[in-house]
């Protein structure tokens, strides 16, 4: 960024490699010396990188992204001590290292700010009293707190996917920083496990959709109205390639069901063509293993697509803890969709006037408004007697 400010304006050095080098040096020994994470390793770095020759960078680099990798998975690792709960463990990793806010932290578990903000500081005094070590574990302890890490990406991942705050829907930084920690954590001998296979390709089929998630306005497509040729068929590849290497283990984990979920998206050639009945098996082997409220909900839209809006609103009926998707805006526009395909339009309106309360997001907001414009608007058309009722014309 600096070469293209300076060298836009002609002032192109005689040695670029040198200078992009020197720039490149000084800005990362001023971040170490910002980020207290390094302290202890920055005489280390810092002697590397003065010592060595501007031109030959290969060995500083090396060195500074393998400390850098295994320093953020420790961190994440430590953040999932069996020491607290599984809950604190994704809270307090995603408030350490990914800098999450107590609001967004919130919106992940369903719960209020306060809530998350005690959890965390309960999370904080008990590992402060365990003592617990900076380390990536190792034995059958490393495959329990594996788990809570691969939690951390999911929500990471998905407040990415759709934002919780700000103008844009999707936070597209937050999305790719999960995708390089599960990157990272999958090439590591740690990580290396068939659930970490199928959670990033879970995360790549579903990055793979951006390019065509929203339109010039910034305004939700829902897949029906998605250009699937502004996909990245890319990234589809590399998430199929993940999803079979995911197959080498004798568990099939929540990761490995959502994957297949958004494989079948990916792979079909038109929205018409999705296979629905397939999608609705793989939900109906999550819901066996995942209690989760989201979950149900995702399903319920999966049974109406397979046996019509009638059976979506049951299956949303059925939901065992619905009450945990009260202050859930999708919660109440899947209900008002599935109100509007049963031509109950006092239902929809008043589902789709819940859910506009309680979501701040513009994106979210105008498609809201346009879904309860169209119930309007299908209101009014019933409404109007046919041709045949209307009799003979004189």
């Amino acid at each position: 960024m600096k070469a293209m400010r300076h060298w836009s304006y002609g002032k192109i050095p005689p040695n670029p490699a040198a200078w992009l080098m020197q720039v490149a040096k000084n800005q990362a020994l001023d971040g170490l010396r910002r980020n207290s994470r390094f302290r202890e390793k920055e005489g280390e770095i810092a002697a590397v990188l003065e010592q060595h020759p501007a031109i030959s960078t290969q060995p500083a680099v090396t060195f500074i992204t393998e400390e850098i990798r295994d320093d953020q998975l420790r961190m994440i690792f430590a953040c999932c001590h069996p020491e607290i709960s599984s809950e604190a463990q994704v809270a307090l990793t995603l408030k350490t290292l990914c800098g999450f806010s107590a609001g967004e932290i919130s919106r992940a578990f369903l719960t209020s700010p306060e809530t998350v903000a005690k959890r965390l500081t309960r999370a904080r005094e008990r590992l402060q009293k365990a003592a617990v070590p900076f380390e990536i574990p190792s034995g059958p302890e490393l495959s329990r707190r594996l788990d809570s890490v691969l939690d951390v990406l999911y929500l990471l991942f998905n407040e990415g996917y759709n934002a919780s705050q700000g103008e844009d829907l999707i936070r597209r930084e937050l999305c790719d920083e999960a995708i390089r920690l599960a990157t990272l954590l999958q090439e590591h001998p740690a990580g290396d496990e068939p659930r970490t296979h199928a959670l990033l390709a879970l995360f790549l089929l579903q990055a793979a959709h951006f390019p065509a998630r929203v339109d010039a306005s910034g305004d939700i497509l829902l897949l029906q109205a998605q250009d699937r040729s502004r996909w990245d068929h890319d990234m589809i590849a590399k998430g199929l390639s993940h999803l079979n290497r995911s197959a080498s283990g004798e568990e099939a984990s929540v990761f490995h069901l959502q994957a297949g979920i958004a494989a079948c998206h990916c792979t079909a050639k038109k929205y018409e063509a999705t296979d629905w009945a397939r999608i609705l098996s793989l939900y109906d082997l999550l819901s066996a293993i995942s209690d989760s409220p989201v979950i149900a909900l995702n399903r319920a839209v999966a049974v109406a697509r397979v046996r019509g809006a009638g059976a979506g609103l049951k299956a949303v009926a059925e939901i065992e803890n619905r009450k945990a998707l009260q202050n859930y805006y999708l919660f109440y526009a899947v209900m008002a969709e599935f109100c509007l395909e049963s031509m109950k339009y006092d239902e929809a309106e008043d589902n789709y006037r819940h859910a506009l309360a309680l979501t701040s997001l513009p994106a979210e907001q105008n498609f809201l408004q346009e879904r309860l414009l169209r119930c309007e608007m299908d209101r009014v058309t019933a409404a109007q007697p046919s041709v045949a009722e209307m009799g003979p014309r004189k």
